[in-house]
């Protein structure tokens, strides 16, 4: 088991991050080094997937080769920032199953309200891993896991690029089976939940709105 934090210290992850905390960068460079990151950090998230052997045939001999064992992983998208998690992550595991959970911060309480979810069959049976940018204060994320786990989901971790340490002691009081892997844990959060010194909102860098 992950340790219930992990950050990814990589020199490539970090220097990634940091361009996409300046607020001159474009949307599009936002978005393009979002990807790349997610690419990276999905390594960390998926360092414990199940294995077992197959026979199979080289040029040379047969052997009993590694791959991966059990039914496929299932990404779980907290809208819509979350999306911008997804595209990395696919490029390394493309048979992915793909959910959303669908949640908006309400602006004057700060707690999430649910509008949309659709998620694939079978979570009891997969490695679930729950993919949202941000943990600022983490009610979301509780609500997305409490959710999932209703929904049968228990091998599950949660990923993101920056989390707050309000929103890492949230998600480990209610959630302390499941680990929480991240880019950078930040100050604080401020008196509106964002996370500082942060780098704004990510759907709207993301995508360009306000």
């Amino acid at each position: 088991m992950l340790d219930h934090l992990t950050v990814v210290t990589h020199p490539l992850v970090q220097h990634k991050l940091s361009i996409m905390r300046d607020k001159e960068t474009s949307t599009a460079g936002f978005r393009r080094l979002l990807r790349e990151i997610s690419l990276l950090l999905a390594y960390e998230v998926t360092r414990e997937l199940d294995m077992t052997t197959a026979e199979i045939e080289t040029p040379l001999t047969k052997m009993q080769a590694p791959i991966l064992d059990g039914k496929k992983l299932a990404l779980i998208s907290i809208l819509r920032a979350g999306n911008g998690l997804l595209d990395g992550i696919l490029e390394l595991i493309p048979a992915a199953r793909v959910g959303f959970v669908g949640l908006y911060r309400d602006p004057e309480t700060l707690q999430p309200v649910q509008y949309y979810c659709k998620v694939p069959e079978l979570l009891d049976q997969r490695m679930v891993i729950v993919v949202d940018p941000m943990l600022a204060t983490g009610n979301s994320s509780v609500a997305a896991i409490d959710l999932l786990k209703a929904k049968g989901a228990a091998n599950l971790r949660f990923l993101c690029l920056l989390a707050a340490p309000e929103g890492i002691a949230r998600m480990k009081a209610a959630h302390p089976d499941v680990p929480i892997v991240t880019a950078a844990v930040d100050e604080r959060l401020n008196d509106h939940g964002y996370i500082v010194p942060g780098l704004g909102d990510a759907g709207d860098r993301m995508f360009g709105t306000k």
